[in-house]
C-alpha cells in the first residue's frame, strides 16, 4: 500500500474482533510509530499495551474514573463504561512523557506522541488490522494516568483499539473537504500577491 493510498483510504473500524496483531505485527507497528517526526529527538511517546484480562482492569479503571465524575451515574452507565476496554483484542495507550527540562515546548513533545500515534493507525491497515483512536474523559484523568504507570503531568493523547475490522467500518470522508479548511494567506480576492 503506497502512503497516499494508505493517508486517503484511513478510516476508523467500528467493530474491531479477534484475531488482534500478533507479537510480530504488534513490534511492527510500534516501530512505525517511533519513526514521527519529533523535535530534538526527545522520543517523549510512550506505549501501554493492553490485552486478555487487563482489558477488564482497565474497563475497571474507566468506571471508577466516571463513578468519581458522576456519582449518581447508574450500573447501566457504569456497566457501558466498563465494555469500552472490551471494544477491541488490543489497546495501545499513546502518552507523551514530556521533558520540562528541554528546550523543546511540551505542545511539541505532545504532538510528535500524537504523530505516533497517526503512524500506528497509518499502519495497522497496511498489516491487515483495523483500529480506532479514542479518548473521552479517562484519556484526561490523573487517576488512570498512575494506575497505567504514567505521571499526572503526563498526556494520553489516544487509546488506540486494534483487531480485525469487522466490514461495517466507518467510510473515510469525502474527498474535497480539504478546501473549508484553507485560507490562501497574503492573497486578495483570489489573486496571488
Amino acid at each position: 500500500m503506497h502512503a497516499i493510498d494508505a493517508i486517503l483510504q484511513r478510516r476508523s473500524a467500528k467493530t474491531l474482533t479477534d484475531p488482534a496483531p500478533d507479537q510480530g505485527a504488534l513490534e511492527l507497528l510500534l516501530e512505525c510509530a517511533c519513526r514521527a517526526p519529533d523535535h530534538g529527538r526527545l522520543r517523549p511517546w510512550r506505549f501501554i499495551v493492553i490485552r486478555g484480562a487487563a482489558r477488564e482492569r482497565l474497563g475497571e479503571l474507566m468506571a471508577d474514573q466516571l463513578r468519581r465524575k458522576l456519582p449518581a451515574a447508574s450500573a447501566e452507565t457504569l456497566q457501558r463504561e466498563r465494555q469500552k476496554a472490551l471494544r477491541a483484542p488490543l489497546i495501545i495507550v499513546v502518552a507523551a512523557v514530556c521533558n520540562a527540562a528541554a528546550k523543546i515546548p511540551a505542545i511539541e513533545q505532545i504532538l510528535a506522541a500524537g504523530a505516533a500515534a497517526e503512524n500506528l493507525m497509518l499502519a495497522a491497515p497496511a498489516l491487515g488490522f483495523g483500529a480506532m483512536w479514542k479518548t473521552g474523559d479517562a484519556a484526561y484523568d490523573e487517576t488512570v494516568k498512575v494506575a497505567l504507570g504514567l505521571q499526572s503531568a503526563d498526556a494520553i493523547v489516544g487509546f488506540l483499539y486494534l483487531g480485525t475490522a469487522a466490514a461495517d467500518g466507518v467510510p473515510p470522508p469525502a474527498r474535497g473537504q480539504w478546501e473549508d479548511s484553507v485560507r490562501y494567506w497574503g492573497e486578495e480576492d483570489g489573486v496571488r500577491v
